[in-house]
């Protein structure tokens, strides 16, 4: 497939960023930092980014990358999209539901992604047109697929935090959601739209999001047989917020999400 060696190499840097958080998760002396827009930030976030970095430049110095903590370097059509700890507030608080995530984007499309979960032993990846694989490493995998419900009354809903919701002024659009499906649960960030993958939950969303939150989730969720739009049904991760479904379900859940139901 035109993009196993992308993959591969996403796979050795994610194995960079395992070795730079893992040997910080539950550390004592973490350091622990406030951002500007009052989001913790750690030396794993930094440390993890970093060696992604180092080993772009050195493996990859055309490519360009995108990545939480420090922005934009080069304007490439090939670029990569880190979040090197997605759950930096789960990371903090010892909570293993943390993962770094690495998407491969050419031009507006993202081909690649690689989501590491190291503290729950678990990897998820895709490129485009492999479908969806899930295990410790490349030679570890299973295959992930997405539910068949299709019906809200057995869907299960992961979502990240209500408050967000009515943040942006759409909370009684996801209460009702929440009051239509079989059950709801917050396992929040990255894990949602894993879940998802693994056909474990059948909807996954948030009304506020970077393109590096969700650039490596999209091929995953997709190879998987979901779809993933923003809420303005737009495919890919640009819309700034996201839904993912196991694709059955999608066109119902956007409406109510939207009020086009009412």
């Amino acid at each position: 497939m035109a993009h196993d060696d992308d993959l591969r190499f996403a796979h050795v840097l994610a194995d960079d960023a395992d070795a730079q958080t893992l040997s910080r998760f539950r550390a004592a002396d973490l350091k622990v930092e406030t951002k500007t827009d009052h989001t913790p930030v750690t030396e794993a976030d930094r440390g993890a980014e970093e060696a992604i970095r180092r080993t772009l430049s050195r493996a990859r110095p055309r490519d360009g990358i995108v990545g939480e903590e420090f922005g934009s370097d080069g304007y490439a059509a090939r670029r990569w999209v880190v979040d090197p700890i997605d759950g930096t507030k789960n990371f903090v608080r010892g909570v293993p539901v943390w993962a770094t995530l690495i998407g491969l984007m050419v031009e507006d499309e993202v081909v690649a992604g690689v989501v590491s979960a190291p503290a729950l032993n678990r990897r998820w990846w895709a490129a485009k047109g492999t479908g969806a694989w899930t295990g410790r490493s490349l030679s570890s995998a299973a295959r992930c697929r997405v539910s068949s419900v299709s019906t809200l009354d057995a869907a299960s809903l992961s979502y990240s935090d209500v408050t967000e919701w009515e943040k942006h002024g759409r909370l009684p659009e996801f209460l009702d959601l929440i009051r239509a499906c079989w059950r709801s649960r917050g396992y929040g960030d990255f894990w949602s739209y894993m879940l998802l993958a693994d056909g474990a939950v059948d909807i996954a969303t948030e009304p506020e999001l970077q393109l590096y939150d969700m650039a490596a989730l999209v091929p995953i969720v997709e190879e998987a047989g979901g779809r993933f739009t923003g809420l303005d049904g737009k495919p890919g991760p640009h819309s700034g917020d996201a839904l993912a479904t196991n694709g059955l379900l999608h066109d119902e859940v956007l409406a109510r999400l939207t009020g086009a139901t009412h």
